[in-house]
């Protein structure tokens, strides 16, 4: 765990382990509690809270279950509200218990409830019915209580293996936002009439688990984002942007806070906030980080790592009962580094596979499927279909067709020409039909096409002869 606040950025080509990396980070920041029975989950739920909390809490979690509105006879039955009564030895004037909470912290312009001693935070207000409900105004007030909900909740599962989590995750994407991030106004299920929608301002993951850690200074929290630049980062981090730089943690030599955006309260990213984030450099797509942003990270590279791959064993069927019989291998570690060499001659280094495409495969069959269906879609996308260098990278120039894993189309379609018969109109009629389903690649200006021995998986295929030839 760091003692000071760190922004990580882990970088690389698709497939070589980021976002594994931000899992296995995830768990430095989980605490593993120890096993309570639901009576100890309970009391640690409500002990701290007062009965406006308890009631609070009691109204989010009906919420929770898409029931807005309450009445007190629910909040009285459930299982919090029951809890913290036994723990205060509390057994008489339950009921008024929750009326007077409900009522000190109803709406001053409520239209249903008339009370004189009001608190100055305004929580409840009730329907003409006598149901309860939580003012949309106030959840933004409540996100330690949700979070502890939740927590609650998670830990009812599995009670047996409970979990404290001081991390949230997040995957950026284009259309995502400061308002998903930092703070925004947005749809809240409530009001008067069950099912109304109002808007209000509220926290997003960044701001959310800022609080958390604010709350907790003895602990470190995590924010992890996968996928960063898919974003407009800039956008995204708005104001706090100048924030999230060690020393202008709260607490730190050259502290600062801003006003946010929407609801203009002062902030400042706690010391013990650390941010982790993954980043694709193969999609020239988007759009890349700009220099304010590059400054505030660390980058760390994440190269592939084919040593990481193990070799696959293949018996031929016409020896597989004969215990003398060679063992036939592929090395998944020296296909990976061939395959890389000849992308980074043609193609540069930010076109490379990563080890992470062969981390699955156990056997031939599995080989040839990631070979079908990531693999070369993969390759195609980077190389545009150019037939000539995809035949370069699974070196297929001098091999016989029937051993080439791609086909070009057009030559392939000339050899089919060559066997018409020209005075025969049925054969150019079938012929026609069997070359239709070369006209799609050339359609989408690609001239290739998969071998069919290699899409069924026979032929030369069968042989690991095939692979072993892409190793140098």
């Amino acid at each position: 765990m760091p003692n000071t606040p760190v922004n990580i950025i882990y970088t690389g080509v698709a497939g070589t382990g980021k976002t594994y990396q931000l899992l296995q980070i995830a768990k430095q920041y989980t605490d593993y509690l120890p096993t309570l029975d639901k009576a100890q989950l309970l009391a640690q739920l409500l002990h701290e809270l007062s009965w406006r909390e308890v009631i609070c809490l009691i109204l989010l979690d009906f919420k929770h279950q898409q029931q807005e509105l309450v009445k007190v006879p629910e909040i009285l039955a459930h299982e919090f509200f029951i809890a913290k009564a036994a723990h205060n030895e509390r057994d008489k004037n339950l009921s008024n218990t929750a009326w007077s909470v409900l009522q000190m912290h109803s709406s001053i312009a409520s239209q249903t409830v008339d009370y004189k001693k009001r608190a100055s935070q305004a929580y409840f207000d009730k329907d003409n019915s006598g149901a309860w409900f939580l003012l949309p105004e106030c959840l933004p007030l409540l996100a330690e209580l949700s979070m502890q909900l939740l927590e609650y909740q998670q830990a009812q599962t599995n009670i047996n293996a409970m979990q404290k989590s001081r991390f949230s995750m997040v995957s950026f994407h284009q259309a995502y936002g400061y308002e998903e991030f930092v703070e925004g106004i947005r749809p809240v299920l409530g009001g008067n009439t069950q099912g109304q929608i109002s808007y209000g301002i509220q926290d997003g993951a960044f701001l959310q688990l800022c609080q958390r850690a604010a709350n907790d200074p003895n602990q470190r929290y995590a924010m992890l984002i996968d996928e960063l630049n898919r974003a407009n980062v800039s956008r995204v981090f708005g104001e706090l942007l100048s924030l999230i730089e060690p020393d202008k943690r709260s607490g730190q030599a050259h502290a600062m806070q801003v006003n946010l955006a929407y609801s203009g309260r002062s902030f400042s990213v706690p010391a013990n906030v650390d941010i982790y984030a993954t980043m694709n450099t193969q999609d020239h797509s988007l759009a890349p980080l700009d220099i304010a942003m590059r400054r505030r990270f660390r980058f760390i590279d994440c190269p592939p790592r084919p040593e990481l791959l193990p070799t696959i064993t293949v018996l031929s069927d016409d020896n597989s009962s004969n215990e003398n019989a060679p063992i036939n291998e592929i090395d998944l570690a020296q296909l990976l580094m061939g395959l890389n060499q000849r992308i980074i001659e043609s193609l540069g280094a930010e076109a490379q596979l990563g080890h992470a495409f062969f981390c699955t495969v156990k056997d031939i069959v599995q080989l040839q499927t990631v070979l079908i269906e990531q693999v070369l879609p993969q390759l195609v996308q980077v190389t545009g279909g150019q037939v000539s260098l995809l035949q370069y990278l699974f070196c297929d120039e001098q091999q016989p067709f029937t051993a080439q894993f791609i086909h070009d189309s057009q030559a392939l379609l000339l050899q089919s020409n060559l066997r018409n018969e020209p005075n025969n109109p049925t054969h150019k009629q079938q012929n026609f039909g069997a070359q239709q389903p070369f006209f799609e690649p050339r359609m989408s200006h690609s001239n290739y096409s998969i071998n069919p021995d290699l899409i069924a998986k026979t032929g030369a295929f069968a042989q690991v002869a095939v692979y072993q030839r892409l190793y140098g």
